[in-house]
Order: C-alpha cells, then sequence, then structure tokens
C-alpha cells in the first residue's frame, strides 16, 4: 500500500508554518523531506514537474535550519518549499519553457524574482511544467508533457495554462506555493481549474528579467496558493512592502460588467458565481452594474500580438528550423505571426493604450469588478480531440481573463468553495492599473465572507 506523506502546510497555510518553524515544531527540512515524498508518490501520475532538484533543495533546507539556528530570522517565508514555473531561470535547473528547442541564450541569467525567493529564506524543489512558450491556454503539451487536473481521477481534465504544473502542484500539495507568469490568463486559469488562488500582477510590478519572454509588454509574474492570506503573506515578503488587510465587506464596491464576461457561461459556473455574488451582496458588499464593451477588442489584439512577440523573441530561423520539434497546436498559433506587419502591429498597440485610458475612467468608486474567471469548469482533455472544437474551447478560456492583461489591470482568481462532486469555479476581480495591494484587500475581504476551497481527494490516485 502507497503511503502518502502529509502535506505539512495543509492546515493553516503559510501563518501556521511560520509559527510552528519559529517554535521549534517543524524544521524546514521535515517540511521539504515531506514535500520531495509526495512528489515521489503523486508526480508520477499528476507530472507537474518538469525538474526536480531534491539534493538542491534539501541542501538550501539544511542551511536556512542553521542560519535559524544561529538566531537569523529571514521573514515569513524562510523554510517554505516552493516551486517555480519553467519560464524562470534557476541558477542550476535546466530552463526548457517548455520545449525541446534550446533556448538557453534567451532565458539569460536568473532575474530579481527568484532571487527574491532566495532572500526570503525559501527551498526551490523544482521547475513546474509550462506550455510551451506560454503560448497556450488549455496546459496541453505534447512537447514536454500534460500535468493532470487533481480533481478527476476518473476522466483527465485540463489543468490550465500556460502555468499547468504550477496550478496542480498548489492544487495537488506538492509545494507551499508556485510562481507562475499570466500574459493572457496563464496564472488565473490554472487557479480556476485547480482549485486554489492566482495573482495576476501589473506589468511592472515583479520583474519578467530572468524569465523566457513571450510579449514583454504583457508578460506579468504571479502567485498561484493555496488562500488569498497564503498570498497577501507571500507577496509582502517578495516585494518588500506592507501586507495587505482585507477591506471592510460593508465597504466594498464591485463592478458587474453588463456585457461580455457572463455571456454563455456553463450552468455549473452560472450558478456558484451567483450564489457568491448573492452572498457577498447580504454580507454588505454593493454590486452595480458597469459597461465595460471594451473588452471584446482582445479577440483581434492576442492572435495577432502574441504569435508576432514569439517570432520577435525566437527570431524567424530559428522557429523555421524548430518548428516541426513543437507542439502542433502551438507551432500553428505561432506561424501565424510570420504574416502579422509592423503596420498591423502598431495599429493595435495604439488602439489598446486609447482604450486603457478610457477603461481606467470607469473603476471610479469600485474596488474592482466581479467576473466568472472562465466560463466551463475544468473540461475533459478529451474535448480537444476535435480540432474545432479546441480552438472555441481555447477562445472560451481566455474570454475573461484576456481584457485585464489587455487594460493593463492586476486581477485574482479567487477559488469558490464547492460541495464534494462540484469541480472548481473561480471567481475573478480586476482591479485599476497599479491597485495590486489592492486586489489583495478585496480578495481577502471575499474569502472571508465566502470561506477558503477544499483541496481535491487524492486518494483514487494513490488507491
Amino acid at each position: 500500500m502507497v503511503v502518502l506523506e502529509s502535506d505539512p502546510f495543509s492546515q493553516g497555510g503559510l501563518l501556521e508554518f511560520a509559527r510552528r518553524f519559529r517554535n521549534g515544531e517543524i524544521s524546514s527540512e521535515h517540511a521539504t523531506r515531506a514535500y520531495l515524498s509526495r512528489i515521489e508518490v503523486l508526480d508520477p501520475l499528476l507530472g507537474a514537474f518538469q525538474h526536480v532538484a531534491a539534493e538542491q533543495a534539501l541542501e538550501t533546507a539544511r542551511a536556512i535550519d542553521a542560519l535559524y539556528g544561529a538566531g537569523t530570522d529571514l521573514g515569513p517565508l524562510m523554510g517554505v518549499p516552493v516551486a517555480v514555473k519553467d519560464l524562470f531561470v534557476v541558477d542550476g535547473m535546466p530552463t526548457t519553457a517548455g520545449s525541446k528547442m534550446n533556448i538557453d541564450d534567451i532565458a539569460g541569467a536568473e532575474g530579481p524574482l527568484v532571487k527574491s525567493l532566495r532572500q526570503a529564506g525559501c527551498v526551490i524543489l523544482g521547475k513546474t511544467k509550462t506550455v510551451e512558450f506560454a503560448l497556450g491556454i488549455t496546459g496541453l503539451s505534447s512537447a514536454q508533457g500534460t500535468p493532470v487536473n487533481p480533481w478527476d481521477a476518473r476522466t483527465p481534465r485540463l489543468p490550465g495554462g500556460s502555468s499547468s504544473g504550477s496550478g496542480v502542484a498548489v492544487a495537488a500539495g506538492l509545494c507551499a506555493f508556485a510562481i507562475g507568469s499570466d500574459t493572457g490568463g496563464s496564472v488565473r486559469v490554472p487557479a480556476a481549474f485547480n482549485g486554489i488562488f492566482g495573482l495576476k500582477t501589473t506589468p511592472g510590478f515583479f520583474s519578467t528579467e530572468g524569465a523566457f519572454p513571450l510579449a514583454p509588454h504583457l508578460d506579468t509574474p504571479g502567485l498561484l496558493t493555496r488562500s488569498v492570506r497564503d498570498a497577501a503573506i507571500a507577496v509582502a515578503a517578495l516585494a518588500g512592502m506592507r501586507e495587505a488587510r482585507p477591506v471592510p465587506v460593508e465597504r466594498l464596491r464591485l463592478g458587474i460588467p453588463q456585457e461580455y464576461f457572463f455571456d454563455n457561461l456553463d450552468p455549473a459556473v452560472e450558478a456558484q458565481i451567483k450564489d457568491a455574488l448573492e452572498v457577498l451582496s447580504d454580507a454588505g458588499a454593493r454590486l452595480s452594474p458597469v459597461s465595460v464593451p471594451e473588452a471584446n477588442e482582445r479577440e483581434r489584439y492576442f492572435p495577432a500580438v502574441l504569435p508576432a512577440c514569439l517570432i520577435a523573441t525566437l527570431g524567424r530561423e530559428r522557429f523555421l528550423a524548430g518548428r516541426d520539434q513543437m507542439d502542433p497546436i502551438v507551432a500553428k498559433r505561432a506561424t501565424s505571426g510570420l504574416d502579422v506587419t509592423a503596420a498591423d502591429y502598431l495599429a493595435l498597440e495604439a488602439q489598446r493604450n486609447r482604450t486603457r485610458q478610457r477603461v481606467s475612467e470607469k473603476f471610479s468608486g469600485f474596488d474592482g469588478w466581479a467576473t466568472p474567471t472562465t466560463a466551463t469548469p475544468p473540461p475533459p482533455v478529451a474535448d480537444l480531440d476535435d480540432e474545432r472544437k479546441a480552438l472555441d474551447l481555447a477562445l472560451g478560456m481566455t474570454r475573461n481573463t484576456q481584457p485585464a492583461n489587455y487594460f493593463a489591470c492586476p486581477a485574482v482568481s479567487i477559488p469558490l468553495p464547492q460541495k464534494p462532486g462540484r469541480l472548481p469555479v473561480g471567481l475573478q476581480i480586476i482591479c485599476p492599473e497599479g491597485a495590486d495591494m489592492h486586489a489583495l484587500s478585496v480578495a481577502l475581504a471575499i474569502e472571508e465572507v465566502l470561506g477558503t476551497s477544499r483541496a481535491p481527494d487524492l486518494a483514487e490516485f494513490v488507491g
């Protein structure tokens, strides 16, 4: 019989671990060994990790324990085992960006975000899988393998992408939290599909230096955590800011977009979002309509800009030479970038800049806008067998997330507590550009009212 080590962060998250660590009830080495054991048992079934750095992690954990024993306290993340999306360079670990193509000359050196993890005393367990070059929202990847959504052992379901491995690793209890990136929904969709919290930051909030670039002006590093509270602790420590506190719910003002975001919802998503908004209203939050017809501009923008940016990053010659090695869906999308003209690109960017200015004014009087994160719960992987259906499915997954990237806004996906037998659903909050810490304050208030989501039952995977 397989013995699954208990998750050292399952009760109380980062705050409780910090207390136990400082009281001598748990060491960083113990927590690291527990996660490495869980990875050894579960990851052959789930495929969340691209690379596991077991010896490196244990050496770091022992050094952290010794440092604390000698009287040095690095703060609330000291000794915490984490995972990093395989888009970010981590010294001593390979960086593939989810591809078989060599991109060592593009990825560069380890960047400020990973260094801040080290400076905070985190233990990096390894690198999590990503859709190839982060150009994909479903999580499917033939190049390096598709992680398995841990919410359904019987029917393989999409994990969401491109931070697919990070989403699965956090949900399955293979790390305390994980780093991802979001260019069009790549943190929020995996968060929603895996029943966890996801933060997409404003461009520039976290540095993208030391990460493979998909679209540098859109790419935003973000966090995937068990709860909003964990995210608030981690962001404060990594960004060197005061920890976000919840907005009093009776002062919470949420806009409900009247166009686009609530169209063609799966009945399960529609019902759970409606219930959540009613609970928030009953608790004292004020919900008011807001008109955001500009959201549909993302439909012209992303299909042209993302492939063009990837071609610019890789270079035409490298892309053409390596295209046959790529995931066929990613390769097909990227190929369309060869036909995007400079005039097309500049016109799309000019329109986006005009829209950003106009949309920023629509946040007046609101803490943020509330929408479903995705229109459906995580679909079966088999739904992608039909190429036409697969395209519609992918477009639908980014329908509600891409507008925040287009508007350069921070956004979060909050997991809604669900009954046994139900699949995860995420509530998205989009906040004004630059209001990253306030987005966490709003999310904390919502989590206090709605409660936290449960973890998936992994018994059928190991049973």
